[in-house]
């Protein structure tokens, strides 16, 4: 299988494993059900679960310190993991701001703490 990878993460080469409940999605998706299908048991195999990338996920610094991540791709993926009720995702984070986040959010981007 060909390496996958996006605009954002081309360049990442770390993959981490995070709680899949910290993964903000705002946008309701738009699903093909077969492919969701597909997804969920090529990671419920042992052998073939590394074939699926990891989702990019937008990790922002509140003006706080807080951490928030945010994911806008990836939704069959996601879903897929959702219906597995696995607890772990596997994911590329990109270093964003809240200048990056408002470009997907626009006036409707939360103040982060």
């Amino acid at each position: 299988m060909r390496n996958m990878t996006s605009i954002h993460a081309g360049v990442i080469t770390e993959v981490y494993e995070m709680p899949l409940s910290e993964i903000i999605r705002p946008f309701q998706p738009e699903l093909e059900e077969k492919k969701v299908r597909s997804l969920m048991k090529t990671l419920a195999n042992p052998e073939t679960a590394d074939q699926v990338p990891p989702i990019d996920v937008f990790w922002i610094k509140g003006r706080e310190g807080g951490n928030y991540y945010y994911s806008f791709g990836g939704c069959h993926r996601f879903t897929a993991y959702q219906r597995l009720k696995s607890e772990f995702v596997k994911v590329k984070l990109v270093k964003s701001t809240i200048k990056d986040l408002k470009c997907y959010l626009g006036s409707s981007t939360p103040d982060l703490k």
